[in-house]
């Protein structure tokens, strides 16, 4: 009496799996690019990327050099934020320091500057900032303006206490602001856990890219097409292994993003864990479809790379937020599955909500899982020549 048919397909699939694993395990190269270099994107991004605009180099052009200048210049330099190049008296130096990107930022004093404080009336400061990086020239810019603001009202309360009133009225509306979930506003909060989001996009479907056309280019397509292996079968050998490999990434990822980055996680570990294995298991999926469309495994990488990474970058939310977006980019950010997993990871990581918060994301991740892996099995077609 024979097995039946669902066993003998289970170790059909399971004999595949454990092919899959062994090659897996015996080529050095795909476990670097499995486990090595995803950790290295992680190092050089985490470390080299940053969005916080601190140690901003500045230069003063201080004519008078004297009290009241220097704890104006004082007020710029004991923050993080800027960092003291030079205090001249030329202003041509001053200009020329900034057209050698030797300083991002010139406050230029008056020659009465002191004199016009001591005496009551205001004094005009010209600020001069580079506009070459547009973004950080308009941070630059507030930064500017709010440490002005508290030296005025510093001034302001000196003066008024001269007089012998009450200082507190001088400042009649004070602002009590507090930053929710990233207290500190450090990028850093913000950027690794964007980085798990695109490295598990941009590697999984890279490896999964290479699965079936590796062995047309080999030949070893063929004994496929003969076997009586069916085809969800091949598809789910394939894509086992290289599913945990990811999953094993993602794990390594969070370590490091905990122990060595330091950044914050107050949510719940089951609910990303649970989201990242649906992730791998579709951005495995997204490099099987690409293999499965391609012949060459150099076009199914550059397609992979580009179809992947590229929206994954631009439009899943991982330097500005989707609803910020034009309706174009809107449509592309709902499109692509880094924009739900980064949802789940962003808010995992600096928010304490629970799993139903997230549903809408996981059941988006696993219908479009789904729909990868329909197409998969729609086009991958057993046939001879």
């Amino acid at each position: 009496m024979g097995k039946p048919g669902s066993v003998i397909s289970l170790q059909r699939c399971r004999a595949l799996i454990v092919k899959e694993t062994r090659e897996l395990l015996r080529d050095p190269i795909y476990l670097g690019l499995a486990f090595f270099v995803p950790m290295l994107l992680l190092q050089l991004f985490g470390y080299g990327l940053s969005l916080d605009v601190k140690h901003l180099p500045i230069v003063f052009v201080d004519p008078d050099n004297n009290a009241v200048s220097r704890d104006y210049i004082d007020s710029f330099t004991h923050s993080e934020y800027f960092e003291l190049v030079s205090v001249t008296r030329d202003a041509a130096e001053a200009r020329d320091l900034m057209q050698r990107g030797t300083a991002r930022v010139i406050v230029e004093l008056p020659p009465d500057f002191a004199r016009l404080l001591t005496g009551g009336d205001a004094a005009e400061v010209s600020v001069h900032i580079d506009g070459s990086f547009p973004t950080r020239a308009e941070v630059i810019e507030s930064y500017v303006t709010t440490i002005n603001a508290l030296y005025n009202q510093q001034a302001l309360r000196a003066y008024v206490e001269d007089f012998g009133l009450n200082a507190d009225l001088a400042m009649p509306v004070e602002l009590r602001v507090s930053i929710w979930y990233n207290p500190t506003l450090e990028s850093i909060n913000m950027i690794v856990p964007g980085l798990l989001v695109l490295i598990l996009m941009l590697f999984p479907a890279i490896l999964g890219a290479l699965l079936i056309v590796r062995e047309k280019e080999d030949g070893t397509i063929f004994n496929l097409y003969c076997s009586p292996i069916a085809r969800w079968e091949i598809l789910a050998g394939k894509a086992v292994p290289y599913i945990m490999v990811s999953f094993i990434d993602f794990l390594l990822i969070f370590a490091a993003s905990i122990l060595q980055f330091g950044v914050h996680f107050v949510g719940s570990f089951l609910v990303l864990a649970s989201a990242a294995l649906l992730y791998c298991t579709c951005t495995i999926g997204l490099g099987l479809l690409f293999s499965i469309l391609t012949r060459t495994q150099l076009a199914a990488m550059l397609l992979t790379f580009l179809l992947t990474v590229t929206p994954a970058f631009n439009y899943s939310g991982f330097t500005s937020p989707v609803a910020s977006m034009d309706e174009l980019g809107r449509l592309i950010a709902h499109a692509i599955p880094a924009t739900y997993f980064m949802d789940v990871v962003r808010g995992s990581y600096l928010k304490r909500l629970g799993f139903e918060y997230y549903a809408g994301d996981i059941i988006a991740l696993a219908i479009y899982t789904a729909a990868v892996y329909g197409l998969c099995l729609a086009m991958l077609k057993k046939r001879i020549g």
